[in-house]
């Protein structure tokens, strides 16, 4: 059944629908800080991320390689004959932990559950050598990166802001930077595309690598896969995901104009150097650690960290359930 060309489509499907869930799961981290600061009415915000998360996801294939070839051996998977189930099982226990986490209202990684469902469906079809090591140190590279700097440099932007317009009142303060966080939202919408839009897009082109029996040296991403999956995303984020919104950008912390601009400048930036080197970072942990980077500058008790704690769990508890669900709906594919 697996080596069909009707199941190599099944499992195209399945990672579009994924991709779906990542553009409806994932917009609010683009837009969920210029939403709560109304810099933009929602339906606008939304459009622009729809854009932007396209053409982000057009300006390279770093992240997609990596995604692609370097978490699990292609080569493994094509001697054997077997592999694209892992594409299916990955998507799967994606989707269904995006949207359970949605459901309560928890931003979760599409980044860390699609990598993990990955290697729980390659681990349970070729075993554990399959892993690659060299690709998982840039996934856990991600991970700290998208904490400490995603928290640090909102923290300091946050910081210089503060040292350089103390004399300014309240609303001069928002009118001011009401249209530079209309930017860094932009700059924020742009970063996922080359980040989590790429994702998705990995998969789906080492599917590919595996029904050709393509060895990883050759690896490539075509074109067309690339434009399935990006316009898949920005379609599905005109969908929204206010649940999320609201999480984000209005119950960990009350956020100003100038907040929303500190949050977004530093977790695009880090994004957008993570995704040129090929890191796999998170977008929600970037973003999430970022608006708690903020507003730890007035004071710690300014973030209400038992929803911050929530926050971190799902991204904690993403890495064992997407893999375990990886792990047995591949078992539970026949071959």
């Amino acid at each position: 059944m697996t080596d069909t060309f009707g199941f190599l489509v099944f499992v195209f499907i399945a990672l579009l629908a994924a991709e779906a869930v990542n553009g409806w799961t994932d917009a609010p981290n683009a837009v969920a800080t210029v939403v709560s600061t109304r810099a933009l009415r929602p339906m606008v915000a939304v459009a622009m991320a729809a854009v932007l998360n396209l053409v982000g996801v057009l300006s390279g294939t770093a992240v997609a390689t990596t995604i692609g070839k370097d978490i699990v051996n292609i080569d493994v998977l094509t001697a054997g004959g077997t592999g694209l189930q892992i594409g299916a099982a990955g998507a799967l226990a994606v989707a269904i932990w995006s949207i359970v986490a949605a459901y309560f209202s928890l931003p979760t990684s599409e980044s860390h559950g699609l990598v993990s469902g990955v290697a729980g469906a390659a681990v349970a079809v070729a075993g554990t050598d399959v892993l690659l090591w060299d690709g998982w140190q840039k996934v856990f590279m991600g991970v700290g990166w998208a904490v400490v700097l995603g928290f640090g440099g909102a923290f300091l932007i946050m910081i210089l802001i503060l040292r350089l317009f103390q004399r300014l009142s309240p609303s001069m303060m928002r009118r001011t930077f009401a249209p530079l966080q209309v930017l860094s939202s932009a700059f924020m919408a742009w970063s996922h595309g080359t980040a989590d839009g790429q994702k998705f897009i990995g998969v789906m082109a080492m599917t590919l690598a595996i029904w050709n029996e393509t060895p990883a040296k050759e690896f490539d991403v075509p074109l067309w896969v690339i434009l399935l999956g990006a316009g898949t995303m920005g379609v599905s984020t005109m969908a929204g995901g206010w649940r999320i919104i609201r999480t984000l950008g209005m119950r960990v912390t009350h956020l100003e104009t100038y907040q929303g601009f500190a949050a977004e400048a530093a977790a695009a930036s880090t994004i957008t150097v993570a995704a040129r080197l090929g890191i796999p970072l998170s977008t929600t942990h970037t973003i999430g650690s970022a608006i708690m980077g903020v507003g730890a500058t007035r004071r710690l008790s300014a973030v209400r960290w038992g929803v911050a704690y929530n926050i971190v769990g799902a991204w904690i508890l993403t890495f064992p359930i997407c893999f375990g669900l990886g792990y047995l709906i591949a078992l539970a594919i026949p071959d």
